[in-house]
């Protein structure tokens, strides 16, 4: 069954917890927490302070999206948040396995992503280390962008890659995701979809992550 993971970065940050709380309620999976530093892309967020004052108020799975310039530098910082999966990019500053090594010796699960520009094949060497591996559907940074339908291919490519060495995990996809576009990414290979506006915007969130959730597995 393919999992549904909110990006918050579309919620009311006004009422952060009382709308991370709805979505479990809904029937999410997991949380999409997105971390922007300004400078990796041209965009400010939140940073681990905001995540940690949400875990006191959430038990949900905080799947933490890191797109910042140096990843390594902030492990432990994240860590001590309360985050349970790190995802960061393999564009980023930092050396990529000393990062994916670093999540790990903190009890995270490990994720790598890369940006719609990246080749599948940049990150088949590091598969094997992963838990995780966040394919972009959009250029990071902002949201509210459309779904680029020419990453499907990537998709699967990092699926039949993780098929052949025998890896199990989360291919995730993140970018203008909704009902429409859910069966496409997830025959690819995807069983992780990040939505924003579909989901936080919607006026029935239930039916909302149910009817996302469905319109995936109906195509596999």
């Amino acid at each position: 069954m393919t999992e549904i993971s909110p990006s918050i970065l579309a919620c009311d940050f006004s009422r952060l917890a009382e709308e991370c709380d709805t979505m479990k309620r809904a029937g999410a999976d997991m949380l999409h927490i997105d971390v922007m530093d300004g400078h990796f892309v041209p965009n400010i967020s939140l940073g681990a302070p905001v995540i940690k004052c949400l875990r006191k108020a959430n038990d949900m799975v905080f799947d933490v999206h890191l797109m910042i310039s140096d990843p390594l530098r902030y492990v432990d910082d994240f860590a001590a948040a309360g985050s349970d999966i790190l995802t960061f990019h393999l564009e980023a500053d930092s050396d990529t396995a000393a990062t994916i090594a670093a999540i790990k010796e903190k009890g995270m699960k490990a994720g790598l992503s890369i940006k719609p520009a990246t080749p599948a094949e940049a990150v088949f060497p590091f598969l094997p280390q992963l838990d995780l591996v966040l394919i972009m559907t959009v250029e990071p940074g902002f949201g509210g962008q459309k779904f680029m339908a020419d990453m499907l291919p990537k998709i699967e490519k990092i699926k039949a890659e993780a098929d052949r060495i025998g890896k199990t995990l989360y291919i995730e996809v993140d970018g203008g995701i909704g009902e429409s576009n859910a069966p496409l990414v997830a025959k690819a290979g995807a069983n992780l979809l990040v939505a924003g506006s579909s989901l936080f915007l919607a006026d029935d969130r239930v039916k909302a992550v149910a009817g996302l959730r469905a319109a995936a597995d109906a195509a596999l």
